[in-house]
This record gives C-alpha cells, sequence and structure tokens, in this order.
C-alpha cells in the first residue's frame, strides 16, 4: 500500500509549478492598473524545488488512483528518479538564472511599458506549466496521465519560444509548432494503436503489446518517430536551431537539457528494448534507428560547425548528441542481450547531456552579460563543460567508458569507431561555440560587467558544479571510471577534433573577409519551405479555375432554382384561381357531363 507522505509528496511535486502558474494571472487581476508586480520572484523560482526533494529523499513507491481518468498509475523507480532529480535541478537553477536574465523586463515593466510586462507574464506563466508537464510524464506510469504531461509540455513551451515576439521568434515558434503537431499525430496514432492492442493503459503493458503483436513494428515506428521529434531524430530535428537561437537562454537550457530527454523517455517507456524473443523486423527498425542516429551525430557536427550565434551551435549540437543516444537505444533491438547493461550508461548519458548543455546555454547569457571575473578564469569556466560533453572529463569522461565497454563486451566495435568519429565532430563543434563567445564576451566587457553575485552568475555557477559533480549525487551508483591505460583510446577523438579546429581557425584568418562561412540554421525546414511555396503558387491556377467552375456551377443551379420556384409560383396561382371559382367549376363539369350521358343515350 502506498504511504501517505509518499503519495503527498509527489501530489506536491506536480501541483505545486500549476499553483505558481495560476498565481501569475490572480496576482496581475488583484494588483490593478499601475501596480507592477515583481512576478519572478523567490517563491516563483521554488516551482520544481519539491520534485528535486522527491527525487533525493522518497523512497521508490507507486501511487494508484482510480478515479483519475482513465486510472492514474504514478510510479517513482530506478529509471525515473535520476531523470527527475537532473530535471528538477536543471530547471530550478534555469529558473532562478531567469530572474537576472529577464531583471531589464522588470524594470521596463516597473516602467509601465505594456509590452514588457506582456512578454515579463507570458514567460512567467509558461514556464511552470512547461515544468508541471515534464515532471508529469516522468512519473506517469498510465498512457493517459503520461499523453497528457507531454502534451501540456509540448504546447506550452510554445509560449516560451515566441516570448520575444520577433519576426525570428515567430518563425522558430512556427517551425515548432508545425514539427510538434506532426509528431503528436503519429504518437498518439502509435499509442492508440498499441493501447487498442494490448488491452491495457499502462507503458509497461503497451511495451507488451508491441513487442507481441502481429503489426507490432509499426506500432513500434510510430512511438519512435512521434516521440522522435523531442528527441531531434534526423528529419524531425528541424525545430531545434531554428527555436533555440530565439528563446530566451534559461528556456534554450531547458529545452535542450530537460525536454529533449522526453522523448528518449519514451522510447524506454514503449519500445521492447532487450526483449530477446522479438522478430527480425525490430531489429531491422534497430538498424534504421542506428543508422539515422549516426547520421544525425555526424551530419549536425558537420553543419553546426557552420554556424555562427552560438545557440544555434549548440543546438546542433543537441542534435548530435541525441543522434549519438539514438543509437545506444538501438542497441537495444539490434542486439538485446546488451541492453540491461547499456540501459544504465543511457541513462546517465542523457543526465550528463542535460546538466553540461544546460551550463552551455547559461553559459552564452554569461557571455553576453559578463560578470566580474578575470577574463581568463571565466574563460576556463566556460571550457569545462565543452570538454566534459566532449567526453575528456567528468560525467562526459564517465558516459564514454560505460557505453564503450559495454559495445566492446558485446562485439560492436564498429559501433563504437562511429561514436568516436561523432565525438570528434563535438569537439569541433565545442570550438566552434567558444570561440564566436569568446568574440562576444569581449565586445560585451566594453559595455560593463555584472555583479559576480547576481542571480545569472551563480545560477550557471551551480549549474556547472552539478555537471561536474555529476557522477556523485545522481541517484544511479556510482559509475565506473576508466583506468589510467585506457585513457588514450578514449580521448584521441577529442585530441583530433581540437587538432582539426585550431587548422580551420589558422586558414579561416587567410580567407577573404567577404567570405562568409555560415549556413543557415534549420538546414532542410529552408528547401522544404521553399517547395510548399512553389506548390502553392501551382496550385493557385488549378484552385483559380475550380473556383471558376464552382462559381459557373452555383450560378447554374440558381438559375435552376428560380425557374423551379416560378413554376411553383404559377402552380400556386392556378390553385388560388380554382379555390375562388370552385363553385362555377363544379357546374360546367356537371352540365358536360349530363349532357355526355343524354348524348350517349
Amino acid at each position: 500500500m502506498t504511504s501517505l507522505p509518499f503519495a503527498a509528496s509527489l501530489w506536491l511535486a506536480l501541483v505545486w509549478p500549476l499553483v505558481l502558474a495560476l498565481r501569475v494571472p490572480v496576482r496581475a487581476v488583484l494588483a490593478g492598473p499601475g501596480r507592477p508586480r515583481r512576478l519572478l520572484d523567490g517563491l516563483w523560482c521554488t516551482a520544481p524545488l519539491p520534485a528535486l526533494a522527491l527525487a533525493q529523499l522518497a523512497p521508490s513507491g507507486q501511487l494508484l488512483q482510480e478515479w483519475w481518468m482513465l486510472g492514474g498509475v504514478w510510479e517513482l523507480d530506478g529509471l525515473r528518479r535520476p531523470l527527475l532529480a537532473f530535471t528538477a535541478l536543471l530547471w530550478g537553477l534555469a529558473g532562478c538564472y531567469a530572474r537576472g536574465y529577464l531583471a531589464r523586463e522588470q524594470a521596463r515593466l516597473d516602467a509601465g511599458i505594456d509590452r514588457a510586462g506582456s512578454r515579463l507574464r507570458r514567460f512567467a506563466l509558461f514556464w511552470p506549466l512547461t515544468l508541471a508537464g515534464n515532471l508529469l510524464l516522468i512519473v506517469a506510469e498510465d498512457i493517459a496521465s503520461f499523453y497528457l504531461g507531454f502534451a501540456l509540455m509540448t504546447f506550452a513551451a510554445y509560449g516560451l519560444v515566441v516570448n520575444a515576439g520577433t519576426r525570428d521568434a515567430r518563425l522558430g515558434g512556427l517551425a515548432y509548432l508545425v514539427i510538434a503537431v506532426l509528431g503528436e499525430a503519429m504518437l498518439l496514432a502509435g499509442l492508440l494503436w498499441a493501447a487498442g492492442s494490448a488491452g491495457s493503459l499502462t507503458l509497461g503493458g503497451l511495451r507488451e503489446a508491441v513487442a507481441g503483436a502481429e503489426q507490432g513494428v509499426w506500432m513500434a515506428l510510430l512511438l519512435w518517430l512521434g516521440f522522435g521529434v523531442k528527441a531531434g531524430v534526423v528529419g524531425l530535428h528541424l525545430w531545434l536551431p531554428l527555436a533555440h537561437p530565439v528563446a530566451p537562454t534559461p528556456a534554450s537550457a531547458v529545452l535542450s537539457g530537460a525536454m529533449i530527454k522526453a522523448g528518449l523517455l519514451g522510447w524506454l517507456g514503449t519500445l521492447p528494448l532487450g526483449e530477446p524473443g522479438v522478430g527480425g523486423d525490430f531489429r531491422l527498425l534497430g538498424l534504421a534507428m542506428l543508422v539515422t542516429g549516426l547520421v544525425a551525430a555526424l551530419g549536425a557536427a558537420l553543419y553546426g560547425a557552420c554556424q555562427r550565434h552560438p545557440k544555434a551551435v549548440l543546438a546542433y549540437s543537441s542534435v548530435s548528441q541525441m543522434g549519438m543516444i539514438t543509437a545506444l537505444v538501438a542497441m537495444g533491438l539490434v542486439a538485446p542481450g546488451a541492453w540491461p547493461a547499456l540501459s544504465a550508461a543511457v541513462v546517465l548519458f542523457a543526465a550528463h547531456h542535460g546538466l553540461t548543455k544546460g551550463a552551455l546555454f547559461l553559459g552564452v547569457g554569461v557571455g553576453e552579460h559578463p560578470p566580474r571575473l578575470p577574463a581568463w578564469l571565466l574563460g576556463g569556466l566556460l571550457l569545462l563543460p565543452a570538454l566534459s560533453l566532449a567526453g575528456a572529463l567528468g560525467s562526459g569522461l564517465a558516459t564514454k567508458w560505460a557505453f564503450k565497454t559495454v559495445l566492446y563486451d558485446s562485439g560492436h566495435q564498429g559501433v563504437v569507431v562511429w561514436l568516436s568519429l561523432a565525438a570528434v565532430g563535438t569537439t569541433g563543434l565545442m570550438a566552434r561555440a567558444l570561440w564566436r563567445q569568446w568574440q562576444g564576451e569581449v565586445q560585451a566587457r566594453h559595455d560593463g560587467l555584472m555583479p559576480l553575485a547576481g542571480p545569472m552568475p551563480l545560477a550557471w555557477l551551480g549549474t556547472l558544479l552539478a555537471a561536474v559533480t555529476l557522477p556523485w549525487w545522481l541517484p544511479t551508483g556510482r559509475p565506473e571510471w576508466p583506468p589510467a591505460g585506457e585513457l588514450p583510446g578514449l580521448l584521441w577523438p577529442v585530441a583530433l577534433g581540437a587538432g582539426l579546429a585550431l587548422v580551420v581557425l589558422a586558414g579561416a584568418r587567410r580567407w577573404p573577409r567577404h567570405v562568409a562561412w555560415q549556413l543557415p540554421p534549420g538546414d532542410l525546414w529552408w528547401p522544404l519551405a521553399a517547395a510548399w511555396r512553389y506548390l502553392l503558387a501551382r496550385a493557385r491556377g488549378p484552385l483559380a479555375r475550380c473556383g471558376e467552375w464552382r462559381s459557373t456551377l452555383v450560378e447554374s443551379l440558381v438559375a435552376r432554382e428560380r425557374r423551379a420556384i416560378d413554376r411553383l409560383a404559377a402552380v400556386a396561382r392556378g390553385e388560388g384561381w380554382l379555390r375562388r371559382h370552385t363553385a362555377v367549376v363544379m357546374m360546367v363539369t356537371a352540365i358536360v357531363l349530363a349532357m355526355t350521358i343524354l348524348g350517349l343515350g
């Protein structure tokens, strides 16, 4: 039986962000005109704290609620606990960071500028709503709660993406919304199909049904692609490089660090990973996932190195890193026997990427508004998460050793080689992002430095500390560290990537100034948008002709209707004449009949 403290702490973790979201419009009504309130106050920043306490302190358990929709089942187990822990921590640190990041908006609101107030209120409202959806989908075991959390997180995050209200923000929001709706359609189709086949309303029952159903591989394909929108599967990743640069920096941090892991959690909860009895079709699906993951890992690294905005570079880095995670998840279908050991490495990889990428995104804002630190020290601190993401130290090194050991032991050295090449690309991306960020920081130092004790620097340092110390506090058990003799085999991609970056940088200094080393963020979005405009332009002629045919048909029908009305009117007039002269007509008819009878006689 579920203990009362566990149930209360679980409910508090999910309801508290909703209470703080509801507090925003209530305070706006109570404040009245001319009385601005501090929207991002200390209480607002506590939204993820109950969830963090739940992940770190509460025992594992399950909460059953028959009255909740179709029957709620919420769990905290060995998989959900680490995901909930790093997600809540990142949301909390990013929320504190947002207080400093949006301090100018608050000052404009205090000055009575309505547009600034609307942006700030929108951020203060959609931030906890998105968080509530993110937390619900992590603890939900029943399909209805999981989909509710997933949809809430997806559509509430749109308000964060378009928060700035600029043309680029609207474009990023459009790309995000189009791809999100496409993913929701595939996801809902896959969930309903699998749930109907399973006759079960839990993710565990759905996973068993997918493994045993005759059409299970097609259900798995829909679920892979539906969740793949969040996980940045190649072809469905277009929203990431368009949304990240335009969203507020703290929103970019949670989009790339926490929300993108919702797709991974969906895969882990619904795909028959590690099931030895599944058919060969699932192996083919696993191979397709493996290939697309490696294509994303390598292709995003190459394309992202040609971006100028640091957040666009980091967005492509997220696509590349999630491609590596996709390849590792695919091994659960390709080599089911290796999955039990590999799954722990995947969870560690997800937590490592989430906090490290959060530190990198928050570092972009710190570079734009540098604190009072020596330039060499600030540069060294910005370098730490980049080295960790490349796999050179901290949780990045532990993660790389964890999954490489499993892949080597299971005889998949070829996958290790491809992932190592992707790590070379990650190093190049980090070099590119740091270089662009450093150029912006040099310019920002001329505009003045912010206090080190401000919300932005402190939250960034906290995220950096959490990312560096992740293996020691994440509730997954202490990871194994590689022996000294294995370090050259683990670090050569970092050395090669750094060397290639230096060569490119040296060569770039010799290029003419008019040569622009940049490709537009969004890659496939632009040819697809151009093709859509072309199709619309080509369809205007046939559509115009259809309109003409429609007008002709309508005119013909109207004319026939008028003739029919005229005939009915004539009949009505004849009926009225007969009604008025009925007696005369009857008399005439009787006389005619009588004369006819006499004539016959």
